[in-house]
């Protein structure tokens, strides 16, 4: 490898020669990336997988439970809520007008 005598560039030349180690940086980084991403892949099917398979969890079964609804508005029964994040305006309007919590509680 060469010695650069970088006392002697000009601004414009540091310049260019700092875009192209970034340059050079980037494309060595992506090419170890590429190596890397085709190694996993030869891994993954040899178990019988893809890499996509196992990285992104398919065939998992993603199950998150509904909350059933515990509130149920006393003007209009088609309005629910579960109890849970943000209270809806029709509850926040019940309670005002003196209506208890408990009261519209879902049996």
């Amino acid at each position: 490898m060469s010695t650069i005598e970088l006392e002697k560039m000009d601004l414009d030349a540091l310049k260019q020669l700092r875009k192209d180690v970034d340059a050079a940086i980037a494309g060595f980084v992506e090419r170890k990336r590429q190596e890397a991403r085709a190694k996993l892949e030869a891994e993954a099917k040899a178990m019988g997988f893809s890499l996509t398979e196992l990285v992104e969890g398919k065939g998992k079964a993603k199950s998150r439970s509904q909350s059933l609804p515990k509130y149920r508005d006393p003007q209009d029964a088609s309005n629910t809520w579960t109890g849970r994040g943000r209270q809806p305006e029709w509850f926040k309007a019940a309670v005002k007008r003196g209506v208890a919590p408990e009261s519209m509680e879902i049996g």
